[in-house]
C-alpha cells in the first residue's frame, strides 16, 4: 500500500529567520480508471480508499452502478496506479457510447470532455423520504467535522467529504482532490453490503460546490449537501431543479441554505432573522 503522506525537507522562513526542517506534504499519484481494459479517465489522486473510488466515479459519472461492477483490481505501474474496473455487459456497452478521456489536474472536474451537453447533464432529481434536519444539527454537523480529517491535520492539504446522520458523522474520505474525495465517499456508501443510506443522512464537504458536486450528489441520492464554503450560481440552479438542499458557508455557528429549506425542521425556540 502506498503512503499517503511523508516529511519532505524544507527552509522554513519565521520572523526574518531561516531554518531548516521537514513538513508533512499528501502524496499525489496519478490514477487511471480503465473499463474493461480500456483508460476512460486520468485523475490526480491521493493513493488511499481507491476501490471506494473506482465505485463512486463510475456511479457519479453515470457510467455503471455498483451491481454493474463485478470486480476492481489496482495495478501498480511505474507511471501510477490503474484501477482495472470490469463491468457486466450491459453497463460496458453503455460505457462504450459515452467514452471520454479526461486527464487534468485535481483542481478541473471537467477535462477533455467533448460534449457541453454531458458536462451540464441534468442531475438525478433527488427523492423526497421525509429526512429533516434542524438549524442546530447543521451547525453541529460542521463542528464534527475536524476530527474526521486526518490526513489534512498532518498536510493541510487535503480535503474531506463525509456522511453524517443524526447519530453524528459515520464515514469520511479524504483526498488532495475535492471530486475524488467526494468520489470516494459517495463509493464508500454506495458499494454492495453497505448499511448506510445516503437518503438518510447529509454530505459535508470542506470545499465550495460547483455543478459536479451537485451531480454526484444526487446520483447517490443524498437530500441535503452542506459545504463550508460557497456554491456557484450553477449549481444553486442545478440544486433547485434536482431537489436537493444545498446549504453553503456553514459553520459551528451559522449557515446559509440555497435551496429546498423545507428540509431544514423548526426547534423549539428558533430564531429566524
Amino acid at each position: 500500500m502506498m503512503q499517503t503522506h511523508r516529511p519532505l525537507r524544507r527552509l522554513a522562513f519565521t520572523a526574518g529567520r531561516a531554518s531548516d526542517d521537514s513538513r508533512v506534504l499528501p502524496e499525489e499519484v496519478a490514477v487511471a480508471l480503465s473499463y474493461n481494459g480500456s483508460t476512460h479517465a486520468v485523475m490526480m489522486a491521493t493513493p488511499a480508499d481507491l476501490v471506494d473510488f473506482a465505485y463512486g466515479f463510475s456511479l457519479s459519472e453515470g457510467i455503471a452502478t455498483p451491481d454493474e461492477i463485478d470486480t476492481v483490481e489496482t495495478v501498480d505501474t511505474d507511471l501510477g496506479l490503474d484501477l482495472q474496473i470490469w463491468l457486466k455487459p450491459e453497463a460496458e456497452a453503455r460505457q462504450a457510447n459515452r467514452r471520454r478521456t479526461m486527464a487534468g489536474p485535481v483542481g478541473c472536474g471537467l477535462c477533455g470532455i467533448d460534449s457541453l451537453a454531458e458536462a451540464v447533464r441534468v442531475a438525478r432529481p433527488v427523492v423526497d423520504t421525509g429526512f429533516r434536519l434542524t438549524p442546530s444539527q447543521v451547525m453541529q454537523a460542521v463542528a464534527e467535522l475536524p476530527a474526521h480529517q486526518p490526513l489534512h491535520d498532518a498536510s493541510r492539504a487535503a480535503h474531506c467529504a463525509a456522511f453524517w446522520t443524526p447519530e453524528g458523522i459515520q464515514l469520511s474520505r479524504e483526498d488532495v482532490g475535492r471530486h475524488n474525495a467526494l468520489d470516494k465517499l459517495v463509493g464508500a456508501l454506495s458499494r454492495p453490503g453497505g448499511d448506510l443510506l445516503a437518503a438518510n443522512g447529509a454530505l459535508i464537504l470542506t470545499c465550495r460546490v460547483s455543478i459536479d458536486m451537485v451531480q454526484k450528489a444526487c446520483a447517490l441520492g443524498s437530500p441535503v449537501l452542506i459545504a463550508v464554503s460557497a456554491p456557484t450560481t450553477a449549481a444553486v440552479r442545478m440544486a433547485d431543479q434536482a431537489g436537493l438542499t444545498l446549504i453553503g458557508l456553514a459553520r459551528p455557528d451559522r449557515f446559509d441554505c440555497f435551496t429546498h429549506p423545507h428540509r431544514i425542521a423548526p426547534e423549539e425556540a428558533a430564531h429566524v432573522a
